[in-house]
């Protein structure tokens, strides 16, 4: 079995991702897109789930506010890459996590919009963004029925915290999965997930949590439990 990652490799951070898969009993190969960008496509058709990392915001006239582009700090070849393996993945069916801005490309993707800066667009008087010490820390409310309740088995927590743009209006087919106090939109999912392959977006970063938090692991063992279970059905079908 391989996972396709979207960045895995160039600062320790990128690597957090796969030691957070090997944490949670991964047996299987990390494909690193990012670093095999020539092939990037071929090598994603080899992969049965798709993790959308963390990284440099996406460029606003994706959603449409190019306008606000000096207020973002962005990677246009990782942004064109991403957004067709978000599509191939999507006809693929093969399950999708996005991290951060994983979370935030897939939103777009599917037809969402983003916050361009939470300081200056968005009243809180929580910080999201990280600082000189690190990731920040936040509460989050989860919401009932939702996949963060039934995999984290939670229904409040407190998560890091490490962004300063966040999802703004959801796709139609998505809805919130959990929330910070201040609103912000912290985690989504299908809105019908009926004949559809898992999908789910989170604003922190689990893999740079504790493991103990029921907020971390978790979310690395479900969606390996959901990569599984599809590429069986994919090899009895």
């Amino acid at each position: 079995m391989k996972i396709a990652i979207s960045r895995a490799s160039g600062t320790p951070k990128y690597a957090k991702y796969e030691e957070w898969l090997r944490a949670a009993g991964a047996e299987c190969e990390v494909v690193d897109l990012y670093a095999n960008q020539e092939h990037a496509m071929e090598k994603l058709l080899e992969c049965s789930g798709l993790i959308l990392t963390g990284g440099p915001d996406v460029q606003p006239d994706k959603y449409g506010k190019a306008e606000r582009l000096e207020d973002c700090f962005i990677d246009a070849e990782r942004d064109t890459l991403e957004f067709a393996v978000i599509e191939q993945a999507q006809e693929m069916k093969i399950p999708i996590l996005g991290i951060c801005r994983g979370a935030q490309i897939l939103n777009v993707a599917l037809g969402g919009t983003l916050i361009v800066d939470i300081p200056s667009d968005f009243y809180s008087d929580i910080e999201h963004r990280s600082t000189k010490e690190g990731d920040s820390h936040h509460p989050l409310n989860v919401a009932g029925g939702s996949l963060i309740k039934k995999i984290c088995r939670v229904t409040e927590g407190e998560i890091n915290s490490a962004h300063h743009q966040a999802v703004e209006h959801l796709a139609e087919n998505l809805r919130m999965s959990a929330q910070s106090p201040d609103g912000i939109i912290e985690a989504f999912e299908w809105n019908d997930p009926a004949g559809k392959p898992f999908l789910l977006g989170v604003q922190w970063h689990p893999e740079r949590m504790d493991y103990d938090n029921p907020l971390s692991l978790p979310i690395a063992r479900h969606f390996l439990f959901e990569v599984e279970a599809n590429s069986m059905l994919f090899k009895r079908g």
